[in-house]
């Protein structure tokens, strides 16, 4: 027999892909959400590499072009003290941005952790834990910050610590309905084979939880964060819109829209207004799409 033939009988090998793979080529397939993927990034850039590139500051004031109409030296145009608005709008992308990471992050921590250790120990733990959880989620999300920016206010934090204090804030309060879901998630896993066969070999609770139980939760993690950032995103310039997040000088998206309060404003000086909130749409949405592809890629009940 002939090498080619026996080449040819030669059963060939099955590559096995990894999950994070299969989740990977899926998403390719969604064009919303690299559509979503591509406009994010773009923003991003924009938002890190512009104010280091582009010629004018974000915080050089000059009351003799003040209000000034979009033209070339400023092309979307001067704020009520001559700052340029493209330069701000760009510096305030970083802090936007910043904002809903950041806040996501804590929340993540936060939920995660708290969700795993009450989803795995149970009893008076998980009691414990959840009753919390109930007192905090009884509490009406938007008025809360809305209370604790006003306390910010009143203690005269500095805008320069301010941002830090919003993302504080915002993590703080956003993480309970994150730890709901790690710890549905635990409740269900905890009973699997391979968690069984963990206890056979005496593995310690830490190596369980966090080693065999945490990374079955990460798709869910995952997506319930990259959903997160676009709330964290509308609650931090809703908050700066009301005067309540981050204050002037430094500008976000939020406060940036701030000059639509003035009516004048909003009929004859759109340039002030309409491109923070053409951004904070874009981001969100941006945002939105990218998690719902995400989920439905690392849905392992999808067909591949």
């Amino acid at each position: 027999m002939s090498d080619k033939s026996k080449n040819i009988n030669k059963p060939k090998k099955e590559v096995i892909e990894s999950p994070w793979v299969i989740a990977w080529r899926r998403l390719k397939k969604n064009k919303l959400a690299m559509s979503g993927l591509i406009i994010l990034i773009v923003l991003i850039v924009i938002a890190v590499v512009g104010p280091m590139v582009y010629s004018q500051s974000w915080e050089t004031t000059n009351l003799t072009n003040s209000l000034q109409a979009p033209s070339a030296k400023h092309p979307l145009g001067t704020d009520q003290v001559g700052r340029d608005v493209l330069a701000r709008l760009m510096y305030g992308g970083r802090i936007s941005l910043s904002v809903g990471v950041v806040a996501v992050v804590i929340q993540v921590l936060i939920g995660s952790v708290l969700g795993i250790v009450a989803g795995y120990y149970g009893g008076w733990i998980d009691t414990v834990i959840m009753r919390f959880v109930d007192i905090l989620m009884c509490f009406p999300f938007l008025p809360l910050l809305i209370m604790l920016g006003a306390i910010m206010s009143d203690l005269k934090v500095e805008p320069q610590f301010r941002i830090y204090v919003v993302m504080f804030i915002i993590g703080i309060v956003g993480w309970p309905g994150l730890c709901r879901l790690v710890r549905g998630q635990i409740l269900s896993l905890r009973e699997q084979e391979f968690m069984q066969a963990a206890e056979a070999l005496g593995l310690r609770d830490k190596r369980k939880m966090f080693v065999h139980l945490l990374p079955n939760t990460l798709a869910s993690i995952i997506v319930s964060a990259t959903l997160g950032v676009g709330g964290a995103i509308m609650t931090e310039s809703g908050l700066s819109f009301l005067g309540l997040g981050v204050t002037p000088p430094t500008p976000t998206w939020g406060n940036m829209i701030q000059a639509a309060q003035d009516q004048y404003a909003l009929q004859f000086q759109p340039w002030l207004w309409v491109p923070p909130g053409v951004c904070i749409f874009l981001t969100v949405m941006a945002i939105n799409l990218f998690g719902d592809g995400l989920r439905d890629a690392l849905d392992p009940k999808l067909k591949v």
